[in-house]
């Protein structure tokens, strides 16, 4: 990620809906963000199950203040009518962007667990440093949320069902799932403050990808 801003969202969505939702995704929904001022690229990852169609998906932007600047609350204040369609239906919705406060390593990984945290570990760079040496990981990110900026109210939020609020977020990157458990162990070895009451470490896998460079492109 170049930007040190970040939005990540997570949302189930029913089986009958889930063509309209990848087609309003990755036809429409991404590109209108990424072209956005202040968006620099958007990622789609699928959780590893067969029960549940749920998904992430994380915004890179310049800096936190893109989540409450006049650009971005423009978009939202003015959906478009597949968003209109699309927004009601997505279930167990949560939402928070801030600020990247430590990062380790290079690349992405196709393997991820993002996590949504209560409490922001004590040494967030130690534990991405540590992290992003563990065999098979690829990068580790860890974000803090800014509530207010976060939950401005917008004609889009006021279309969804209540969304909780979390304090953080840590993402993990790997190569494979293996690795990426094994890292997940080690991170409640280093900060067991901070993966107490965690969201469940699911495993996803990338689906999407959108860079602002080439959204436009044609």
């Amino acid at each position: 990620m170049r930007g040190t801003g970040f939005l990540a969202i997570w949302s189930d969505v029913e089986a009958h809906d889930l063509t309209d939702y990848r087609h309003w995704l990755t036809r429409e929904h991404t590109t209108e963000r990424v072209t956005t001022r202040g968006f620099l690229a958007s990622r789609v990852f699928r959780v590893a199950r067969d029960d549940i169609n749920r998904f992430f998906i994380l915004y890179e932007l310049e800096t936190p203040e893109v989540l409450d600047g006049e650009a971005y609350l423009a978009r939202l204040n003015a959906p478009t009518p597949w968003s209109q369609r699309i927004m009601p239906k997505l279930g167990n919705f949560m939402r928070g962007g801030g600020v990247m406060i430590a990062r380790g390593g290079r690349g992405e990984g196709a393997s991820v667990v993002a996590l949504r945290i209560e409490t922001l570990p004590k040494d967030p760079r130690g534990l991405a440093q540590a992290l992003v040496g563990c065999d098979g990981v690829a990068a580790v990110q860890i974000g803090a949320t800014d509530e207010a900026r976060t939950s401005v109210r917008t004609t889009e939020k006021g279309m969804r069902k209540n969304e909780g609020f979390f304090a953080g977020l840590l993402l993990i990157e790997a190569l494979d799932v293996a690795s990426l458990r094994a890292a997940l162990q080690r991170a409640s070895e280093l900060a067991p403050d901070a993966m107490t009451g965690a969201s469940e470490p699911e495993v996803y896998q990338s689906m999407f990808a959108l860079d602002a460079r080439i959204a436009d492109f044609g």
